[in-house]
């Protein structure tokens, strides 16, 4: 008997090694999803990118690097996508042991009191002289499938992809949070200067309101000119409040993003005196799908989905399951333990074909096809995103670049015209109107200025983002 079950499970060890196939061809990622090149790019063979950079050598600011350290350490979002890396840590490893046996220690005790008019309970009595019957048993089950069309080794592969993909999200979400940090303390420092630009031009109202009083007192002007004065640096004084209040809701959004509690932030720079980056590589769109997490983590969703059409085809083919029992038994507990009297053993191994459940499993099979079709469409449409995310950056630096030129240039004519304009009104040379308006215009283009000096810091942190940098 012995030999015999060991022939078997020799046999079958032997049949599954030769039959075990791939039961489903793989899809891969498509190739022509990524262009040759990104529009607004400079033509270069150059292959490097910005987003190779490690995030603390592309921003360096003190201030930034204090609050992106921050972020990524107490960022409470961060900190769940770590715990989801933990779970798929725990799922992949429960994976791993799919080829091993399944083993279970079995330990049972039991009394039966038959009737005695029964045919059992009868001959129980005539032989024992006992109206009941008592069975100890203790042994050990064995259960193990063999992975004879790769099911199992699908699911390792499947539980495998979803692991990255839990620590692609962490990436994804750490550009995001280095990118909004950044962003927010641009915004913080456009916001200081647009007050400080309030403030002066609040001054320079209090200065020309002064004068026209003066020349109201001489009967040179009406009251409508100082009315028409005040209402101007009402405008101004208007924007110091509303300033303040966009400042301390832009710190409590850092604040958010780093993990703290609501609090002022701390700033050793002003806005003018960061340089703005040049020569910004992007490389070429083919990198995205190293260096961007989205974009990998949809490929490893096609990882997924190639698994899940294996294991669902794998269930349409007869499954070869082997179990054995082995132990000891007895009826009576002074005997339990007679070796080898007291031995069992049994083992099974059979092949099972699903046949009324064809169709529900067909159908299952039908649609891990589909989604697999869903996920390489995904991963196009994932690259289009970020191509496009990197190309709207590229032209947002280079167009900010020369609305900046021009803007420069409107403020110096600006405050050149506001001198002569003073000089001008005190001679008498000039209307009050003349100079009103080219307070209220210096005004709008120096808020203006600010921004878009605001605006081409984010560009740049937008196209480092676009490229996946910030999780390195």
């Amino acid at each position: 008997m012995k030999n015999y079950i060991t022939k078997t499970v020799v046999a079958v060890l032997l049949i599954t090694t030769f039959i075990s196939c791939k039961v489903s061809k793989d899809i891969e990622v498509p190739k022509d999803a990524f262009p040759d090149n990104f529009r607004n790019a400079s033509a270069s063979s150059d292959t490097t990118s910005i987003a190779n950079l490690e995030w603390k050598s592309f921003f360096t600011e003190k201030d930034i690097v204090k609050l992106i350290d921050s972020a990524i350490t107490k960022n409470n979002d961060l900190q769940i996508a770590t715990k989801n890396i933990e779970i798929a840590q725990y799922q992949l490893t429960q994976a791993k042991w799919g080829n091993i046996p399944e083993l279970n220690l079995l330990v049972n005790a039991s009394t039966n009191r038959p009737s005695e008019n029964s045919f059992t309970g009868h001959n129980l009595s005539q032989a024992l002289q006992t109206n009941h019957i008592e069975d100890y048993s203790a042994g050990i089950g064995l259960s193990w499938e063999a992975d004879i069309w790769g099911k199992i080794r699908n699911q390792k592969k499947s539980a495998y992809a979803g692991y990255l993909q839990s620590e692609e999200v962490k990436k994804a979400l750490q550009t995001t949070i280095v990118s909004n940090v950044s962003k927010g303390y641009y915004n913080l420092l456009m916001l200081d200067s647009q007050l400080e630009i309030a403030r002066k031009n609040l001054k320079l109202n209090d200065s020309t309101t002064f004068i026209i009083k003066l020349k109201y007192d001489a009967g040179q002007v009406t009251s409508l000119a100082i009315q028409q004065s005040e209402a101007q640096k009402l405008i101004a004084a208007q924007l110091i409040p509303l300033l303040e209040q966009n400042i301390a809701i832009q710190e409590n959004a850092l604040s958010v993003l780093t993990g703290s509690f609501p609090s002022s932030k701390e700033r050793t720079i002003t806005l003018n005196s960061i340089a703005l980056k040049e020569n910004l590589t992007a490389g070429i769109p083919s990198s995205l799908v190293s260096q961007r997490p989205d974009v990998k983590s949809a490929e490893l969703a096609l990882v997924k989905a190639n698994a899940s059409v294996g294991i669902t085809k794998a269930n349409l083919y007869p499954s070869l399951k082997i179990t054995a029992n082995g132990g000891l038994n007895s009826f009576e507990t002074s005997n339990w333990f007679n070796i080898p009297a007291s031995l069992f053993g049994t083992a099974i191994g059979g092949l099972t074909q699903p046949l009324l459940n064809n169709k529900k499993i067909r159908t299952q099979y039908n649609i891990a096809k589909v989604e697999r079709e869903k996920a390489v469409l995904n991963f196009r449409q994932s690259v289009l995103v970020a191509v496009s995310e990197v190309s709207d950056a590229l032209v947002k630096i280079e167009k900010l670049e020369r609305q900046q030129f021009f803007l420069k240039e409107r403020v110096k004519t600006l405050q050149q015209a506001i001198t002569n304009s003073n000089m001008l009104f005190k001679n008498g040379m000039a209307d009050y109107l003349e100079v009103i308006t080219a307070q209220a215009n210096i005004l709008q283009s120096e808020l203006e200025l600010a921004n878009i000096k605001r605006e081409q810091l984010t560009a740049n942190t937008e196209l480092y983002r676009a490229l996946g940098g910030g999780w390195k």
